[in-house]
């Protein structure tokens, strides 16, 4: 007699696909605890803007409802992945979103598959250097499966850097 997989065991995240038992809250709570250790201990925070930005990625429909916050976290992308972590563009990206620019949300917002990669590799890791060799790897996995949007992120980086103010 074959038995079912309990319910539980079979949940998985429906956004990113992470097999977590209890599906996106559990998914949830691995990230928040991921946060913890970033905000506990200055060897992990480094990655932190990074880890909100993938966490975003492959969360959209709670972490990029708006147009702003849709842009934030895709340019945040590019700046760490295609610029190498620029803080300069980041900072142009945050004063051209506080302005008065008005620009929709893609109609077509986020890919089905979001990366091969989940919080669950981030979660695993043993101690600061591979906490940041992992956040990398996902980072590169969701960015990858995101390579539809690259163009979007690097007009609006464009668009950003364009009309920043001197400083």
């Amino acid at each position: 007699m074959t038995s079912e997989p309990s319910t539980a065991l079979a949940t998985s995240c429906p956004e990113c696909g992470a097999a977590v038992p209890g599906g996106r809250e559990a998914c949830q709570r691995l990230f928040d605890e991921v946060l913890a250790k970033e905000f506990g201990d200055y060897r992990y925070a480094r990655m932190h803007r990074l880890t909100v930005d993938v966490y975003s990625l492959q969360h959209p429909v709670e972490y990029m409802r708006s147009a702003k916050s849709y842009a934030a976290h895709l340019t945040g992308m590019y700046a760490a992945l295609e610029e190498g972590g620029a803080a300069e563009t980041n900072r142009a990206v945050q004063q051209w979103l506080n302005g008065p620019n008005v620009f929709p949300r893609p109609d077509d917002p986020a890919p089905r598959q979001r990366g091969m990669l989940t919080i669950l590799h981030v979660h695993g890791a043993g101690d600061p250097e591979d906490h940041v060799r992992r956040v990398r790897e996902w980072a590169v996995s969701t960015w990858e499966a995101w390579r539809g949007y690259h163009h979007l992120a690097r007009h609006w980086v464009e668009e950003a850097t364009a009309t920043r103010p001197a400083d």
